[in-house]
Order: C-alpha cells, then structure tokens, then sequence
C-alpha cells in the first residue's frame, strides 16, 4: 500500500537518508574502530556507545527507505488548481465562532507537524476539508464539540 507524502517531505527524507550514509555512517565506523584500539572491549564504554549509536542510525536508514519505498510523492505544484482542497494544498481558514484564522498544509502522516501548520490527511480537520472550496462551512468534532470553519483560501504552493 503506498501513502501519500508531500514532494518537500520526501526530499527531506532522501536529505537526512544522504546525511546517514554518507556522514554519520563512515564517523560511527571511524568511532568504532578508535574504540577498538583502546583495548578490551568488554569495559569499553568508548565502544559500546558506538555500537548503540550505529544500531539506531542503521535502523533510522532502514526506516526512510521503507517510508521512501512506500510513498506516494505528489507534487501539488504540479497539480492545476480547481479551488477543492485535495492533498498537499495549502488552506487558510477561520473558525466561525471566534473569526480566528488558520492556515494549514494538508500533508502525509509522517510529515505532520502541527506547530509548523502541517497537518495529517487522516486528522479529523482535514478529512472534513477534502473536497471543499472557498466560501464553503465545515463542521469539525472537536474534544471541545464541534467547531465550524470557513474556507477563505485555497492555494497549491
């Protein structure tokens, strides 16, 4: 099954892959072979950090190209606007109650961050999103209750 994930997501990805494999792989394995020259490896505390350091940067490695391998990249750029918020837009709305406006980029489950503005494509907000247009009312259950918001932009950026 692929998921949906941003263009910019996945060359953040394919960004850190690179930086893995090509800088922090060849320390650790320098780290580990000056650890070893130290002397009995039992007591090495030296090589032993090292070691566990390498684990979690092989497993983070085998765990983006396993996202990377399963992504869907869309490029919403590329994507001629028709005013519906789909995946990857970015949309500005106003919460109908308190005229207090958000904007937010509707991005993959792995990219969400919610101080940055992006939020998941599964999160209730913006499966209520999906498929509307500005000037449309959506009604979002909140843990508060339900909220309403206004669409006022839509934008592909």
């Amino acid at each position: 099954m692929k998921y949906p994930m941003t263009k910019q997501g996945a060359e953040a990805l394919e960004s850190e892959l690179k930086h893995l494999k090509s800088t922090m792989r060849p320390q650790i394995t320098q780290a580990i072979a000056e650890a070893r020259e130290l002397g009995d490896l039992k007591e090495n505390a030296e090589y032993h950090a090292a070691r566990e350091q390498q684990g979690m940067v092989e497993a983070r490695i085998r765990d983006i190209e396993g996202r990377l391998a399963n992504a869907q990249v869309i490029d919403v750029t590329s994507i001629p606007p028709t005013g519906k918020i789909i995946f990857g837009t970015t949309v500005e709305i106003v919460n109908v109650d308190t005229d207090e406006s958000v904007v937010y980029q509707i991005v993959g489950d792995d990219e969400a961050d919610i101080k940055i503005g992006k939020i998941s494509v599964s999160s209730p907000i913006a499966r209520a999103l999906i498929g509307k247009e500005v000037d449309d009312v959506v009604a979002v259950k909140t843990p508060g209750g339900v909220v309403e918001y206004e669409i006022l932009e839509v934008s592909h950026k």
